[in-house]
């Protein structure tokens, strides 16, 4: 999902899913997008089925496909992020956590991994221990990738269904639960562009 790019949107990219294409956590990362959408902000979607098919994160290889260039050139233009993981046996997905452990290979940017930037944190699970402990985690890998993890996280306890085929949130504190954390996303990033302006920063 993408919308055309706009000098003052900001850019708010979307990360989640598995190889099952339509999970319940890429579908949660859509509905988010869509509330970004709504609220003025650029976005784009890094799927499941992207995120499933990239090579293991390794630091010394410094051959990267296209896939891998591209994520993290956008990863470098966004202002905020989204991120959704289901969870498994207490913590994020293999490979949701191996598409983060690319943003490495910005370490030695002038701004390195998601400085200054707001994280919206969405975990889907069998369960409401698993929803609680994979939320912490992926918090901290906000921290760790300096980033700023919203006030909100959306925890989705998927032991029942949460969407309809389209797409759609089959409860309204779903929707809820993920129109908060894009509002989040979006107000932080905003607000963010006009400290930056104020100050005659650029970045």
């Amino acid at each position: 999902m993408s919308s055309p790019r706009k000098s003052s949107a900001p850019f708010i990219v979307g990360i989640g899913g598995t190889s099952r294409p339509n999970s319940t956590s890429e579908r949660a990362i859509v509905a988010a997008l869509r509330s970004a959408q709504r609220l003025g902000a650029d976005t784009r979607l890094f799927d499941g089925v992207f995120v499933s098919g990239l090579p293991l994160y390794v630091p010394d290889r410094k051959e990267r496909t296209d896939a891998e260039r591209d994520f993290i050139e956008t990863m470098r233009r966004c202002d905020g992020v989204i991120v959704g993981t289901p969870g498994y046996h207490g913590s994020l997905s293999g490979p949701i956590k191996n598409v983060l452990d690319m943003l490495e290979d910005t370490a030695q940017d002038d701004r390195p991994y998601l400085d200054g930037r707001a994280f919206g944190c969405v975990v889907t699970a069998y369960g409401w221990q698993a929803c609680g402990t994979t939320l912490v985690a992926l918090r901290m890998i906000a921290h760790a990738l300096r980033a700023w993890p919203t006030p909100f996280g959306a925890a989705l306890n998927a032991s029942t269904p949460l969407f309809e085929t389209d797409g759609t949130c089959l409860d309204a504190k779903i929707e809820q639960q993920l129109s908060v954390v894009a509002s989040q996303v979006v107000e932080f990033a905003k607000h963010r562009a006009l400290g930056l302006a104020a100050s005659g920063t650029v970045g």
